[in-house]
């Protein structure tokens, strides 16, 4: 019988690089595996025959028992500054990286998280629990729906392995897919290693940045433009993040993609109250990584990864030039965002100001972020609404007089408007409310809530009859919920 992986051009370019860079480890096998959910779109961006997902030979993949056809597993070494500090060696700890499949989109690298320990697993088990794989499984695609830069899920399988948190939950794997998994902190690893800093940089513009290597350029012309593009992506990417209120939870070195990419999908969460320093990661008890921090965070970042190539003697002070760009990239994704968002043609300076009294009137009342955001539509026609969700409060009615001057004043206010703002505001968000109970069915082997919230998640802005219970503000017991780094 044919292999349902046959016909497709699978390559293993990283694995290909020095076995400094990584390390040859199989994967062990979880007890009693079992396919709890696969994503039949993305597989078939991937090329596979969707009405073969459900063979033996594709959870055999997923569930680590065997290796991709024509792929090698390995595991890659990293470093990273962790919650600010320098935490040294990394790594995968609990990922195996299976190959790469080339497609219409470009190459694909499958990895597996959860499949057990790796040379860097430090003091870990090289497990993930069913709570955490769920939660990356769902957020994922979610931000694809929203169109935000990011890493995908392919499979979810769930196990009879125990695995010891801070009590004993099920082990589980998600299969991540991801045109790489190189992050920030991959160069750091190198800092102080030339031969192999120049190795890895070469890989990726050659395998991710084509466009960006050009035989006349010396290296520090180089290496300046790949730090602008890498700069350019993660101000986009952050900038998306911060107008769809997501707060990521964790954003250390180590979990930033080089390819502007949402990755390692933790502590995560979508915010419901506006809290304009709102902390998703219970962990995080400094608030370094809250809702208004995240893009100076981004722009730390970056600099840990410039710094990274001072051992192959560039000037500094041009490294530092590379990310000068960062800022406004920044605020022009950011000012796109939010004129989309709140209908207007056009955007001004003095829509700053409008966007920050916005933010102060969502603070001040603990508005819920997407359900605020969606209302706009209608605020001008129906206030009542609008209104309500802030309990008609006098600082409520005066933006929504300036709002529609504003509107007046650009010649948006007509029916076309409140379409094309509903395009761009999404009715459904991942809320921890909603991912928790799709945890609690998928214990039971029940994948009928996670297939719900991907087919509200992947077109968000259509509102759908019969779902409105997940349109809504989450109950009482939603908002008591609490995400940490074990999460």
């Amino acid at each position: 019988m044919s292999s349902l992986f046959d016909g497709l051009t699978i390559r293993h370019t990283y694995a290909d690089l020095p076995s400094a860079f990584h390390t040859a480890v199989p994967p062990q096998p979880l007890a009693n595996a079992r396919l709890l959910h696969v994503n039949e779109a993305l597989a078939a961006r991937l090329g596979l025959d969707t009405a073969r997902l459900h063979e033996p030979e594709f959870l055999d993949v997923v569930a680590g028992r065997q290796p991709l056809p024509g792929g090698r597993t390995v595991s890659a070494v990293y470093s990273g500054h962790q919650f600010g500090i320098w935490a040294g060696q990394l790594g995968d700890g609990r990922a195996h990286l299976l190959g790469q499949i080339d497609t219409p989109d470009g190459p694909q690298e499958l990895q597996l998280k959860g499949a057990g320990k790796t040379p860097y697993s430090r003091m870990g088990d090289g497990r993930a629990v069913l709570r955490s794989s769920v939660r990356e499984y769902l957020a994922s695609e979610a931000m694809a729906g929203l169109g935000i830069a990011t890493s995908r899920a392919l499979a979810l399988v769930t196990s009879d392995t125990p695995v010891y948190r801070e009590t004993v939950e099920t082990g589980a794997i998600v299969t991540r897919v991801a045109p790489s998994f190189v992050r920030f902190g991959s160069f750091e690893h190198w800092s102080h290693d030339a031969e192999r800093l120049r190795i890895l940089l070469d890989y990726v513009l050659r395998e991710f940045y084509p466009e960006l290597r050009r035989e006349s350029d010396s290296e520090q012309q180089r290496v300046c433009r790949f730090l602008e593009e890498v700069a350019r992506r993660s101000a986009e990417m952050v900038a998306d993040w911060q107008t769809v209120g997501f707060c990521h939870g964790v954003m250390n070195t180590d979990n930033m993609s080089i390819l502007g990419l949402t990755i390692d999908y933790g502590p995560y969460g979508f915010m419901d109250r506006f809290r304009v320093n709102h902390v998703c990661n219970h962990s995080d008890t400094q608030g370094r990584y809250a809702w208004n921090m995240q893009p100076s965070i981004v722009h730390w970042n970056l600099y840990r990864l410039a710094s990274a190539f001072l051992s192959l003697d560039l000037e500094a002070d041009a490294l530092k030039e590379s990310l000068q760009a960062f800022e406004g990239d920044f605020l022009k994704r950011y000012h796109a965002n939010l004129q989309a968002k709140f209908g207007l043609r056009t955007w001004t300076g003095e829509d700053a100001g409008l966007v920050d009294d916005w933010w102060r009137l969502l603070h001040v009342s603990g508005a819920d972020f997407t359900l605020s955001f969606r209302a706009l539509a209608q605020a001008p026609a129906i206030p009542e609404a609008f209104l309500d969700l802030f309990e008609h409060s006098e600082q409520a009615s005066s933006w929504l007089q300036r709002y529609r001057q504003r509107l007046a004043q650009d010649g948006s206010d007509t029916p076309q408007r409140a379409v094309a703002m509903n395009r761009v505001n999404p009715l459904y968000v991942l809320r921890n409310y909603l991912a928790e109970q799709a945890i609690r069915a998928a214990a039971q082997d029940d994948a009928a809530e996670i297939e719900t919230l991907l087919t509200l998640l992947r077109d968000p802005y259509t509102e759908r009859a019969g779902y409105e219970a997940y349109a809504a503000a989450p109950p009482d017991w939603g908002c008591r919920l609490e995400v940490s780094c074990s999460s």
